[in-house]
């Protein structure tokens, strides 16, 4: 008996040894696989390093280009000629938790000033010339992505962690791949492709299960549909990803080592990243907890540029900079906070503003060498606006003060003593007003530290405060009405019976 036994020990343990050898082996083989998938993507390297907005959490921000180069059948789709520009651009923020994401889309027509961009691949980068303007999605045609990330980064002060850009083909793919998407169309849809532009997209009114190509005219399709605008275009984008998102989640992909393959495998000749391949599954494994009502579309804010008001755009402000720096600290949308006054005296004063707006002199009032400087540089990465450094005009200060001149700058003067820990406020009404000066004392060492990851809260609901959609949305009618198409009477039968 006690052969038998000690047999089958032995015969249990070479069993498990070859059972581990086998998962080893085959873990292997799928890793060197999917390494060989990766291989096939075009990576890029970060040009541009010099002046890049703090990273205040460890949240993801992956800026996502898709690019309108018009290559083999999918040549004549928006047009017979593209610009090689990046008609698509929209900035994923993946909270801190992973368990929440924001996609924030920035009108492709949206002016902003010209950026420096470093000469690349062929591509003839520019001088930066902040008195002349482009559309954002020319910066992919003047640098390549990295231009895009360097003009998104400028203008949003969000620090972008990866850029990826895909073509058609490839969107098509991914499409695919997941058994394709369901939409809703309130009506029918002939969108007939001419040299000027169309997609091509034939579709009846109601409910329709498309796959890679009908998709892409989906994604396309502007001419003839709602007011023909690309922000319009861009809220039927944002539903038809809504779908994508239900599809992937419904899939299975993020958790199936097996169908990423596939997707990396199909896509890896459409997509250019600065990302390496262990980022990209990182990002795709990392997102395998979120909910499609914890993933929201929105629109960045812009208004018509004054230049070019009937074709061009610009960010609208203050809407716009509260929207990314609710981002970019991935916190909730500040509520407006007011002084308790007594009756009649008037509806009270914002307590505290946007750092851009603080001019602040920094003064060094304890003289120990170099405090000021080190002060402003760190003041000047968290956007504040440093105007100068100094002395003060005597030293021995010990605790830090922050002067102000009129009650009108105590907004500025509150928002500046949140960057210390030890610091009191002081009216001097001979101060020019409009300047703040912070006169650092021996005391001081360095700012107050940002919120922590775990600290910080998710961002709120913003597709709610700037009329987005969440994930978990059927069907979006208002992104298809304009004045092209009539809405039905409230009331009535629709295909779709969706109002949102």
């Amino acid at each position: 008996m006690r052969r038998t036994a000690a047999r089958r020990t032995r015969v249990l343990g070479w069993t498990s040894i070859v059972l581990t050898a086998v998962l080893v082996v085959g873990t292997l083989g799928l890793y060197i696989a999917v390494r060989a998938k990766l291989d096939g993507i075009t990576h890029i390297a970060i040009v541009d390093t010099a002046h890049r907005p703090p990273k205040y959490t460890n949240a993801l921000n992956i800026l996502l280009l898709g690019s309108d180069t018009r290559v083999g059948r999918n040549a004549g789709i928006g047009g017979a000629v593209g610009c090689n520009c990046s008609d698509t651009i929209m900035l994923a923020h993946i909270s801190p938790g992973r368990k929440k994401v924001t996609v924030l889309s920035i009108p492709r027509d949206t002016m902003i000033p010209l950026y420096a961009c470093a000469a690349i691949k062929g591509l003839p980068g520019q001088q930066a010339d902040p008195a002349a303007y482009e559309r954002i999605n020319a910066t992919l045609a003047v640098g390549g992505p990295e231009c895009t990330r360097e003009a998104v980064e400028q203008q949003t002060g969000i620090r972008i962690d990866n850029v990826i850009l895909l073509t058609f083909f490839g969107f098509e793919k991914v499409i695919n791949d997941i058994g394709g998407v369901t939409v809703c169309l309130p009506f029918a849809i002939n969108n007939v492709i001419t040299a000027a532009g169309g997609s091509g997209l034939h579709l009846s009114a109601g409910r329709q299960h498309i796959y890679g190509r009908a998709a892409l005219q989906f994604w396309r399709t502007r001419e003839n549909v709602a007011d023909g605008s690309d922000t319009a275009r861009i809220a039927r984008d944002q539903y038809l990803m809504a779908q994508i998102v239900q599809g992937v989640l419904h899939s299975g992909l993020l958790t199936s080592p097996t169908k990423l393959y596939t997707v990396v495998g199909d896509v890896a000749d459409a997509m250019t990243t600065d990302a390496s391949g262990t980022d990209l599954l990182h990002i795709a494994s990392s997102l395998s907890g979120v909910s499609t009502r914890d993933v929201q579309f929105i629109t960045a804010p812009t208004s018509p540029w004054p230049y070019d008001p009937t074709a061009e755009l610009e960010f609208a402000q203050p809407q716009a900079g509260k929207l990314f720096s609710a981002i970019a600290h991935d916190s909730r949308l500040p509520k407006i906070s007011r002084k308790k006054t007594s009756k009649g005296t008037g509806s009270g004063q914002l307590l505290t503003i946007s750092p851009a707006k603080v001019k602040v002199m920094v003064l060094n009032g304890s003289g120990i060498s170099g405090q000021a400087a080190q002060a402003a540089k760190a003041l000047t990465g968290r956007g504040f606006t440093v105007v100068g450094t100094g002395n003060a005009a005597s030293t021995g200060y010990v605790k830090s003060v922050i002067e102000y001149g009129t009650a009108a700058d105590l907004p500025a003067a509150n928002t500046l003593k949140e960057q210390f820990s030890s610091v009191r406020l002081k009216l001097v009404p001979s101060l020019t007003p409009g300047t703040i000066q912070v006169i650092l004392g021996s005391t001081f060492t360095a700012l107050a530290a940002p919120p922590s990851p775990k600290a910080a809260q998710p961002v709120g609901n913003l597709a709610t405060t700037y009329g987005g959609i969440t994930a978990d949305t059927s069907c979006r009618d208002s992104a298809f009405y304009g004045p092209y198409d009539t809405a039905p009477v409230p009331g009535s039968a629709a295909p779709c019976g969706c109002t949102s």
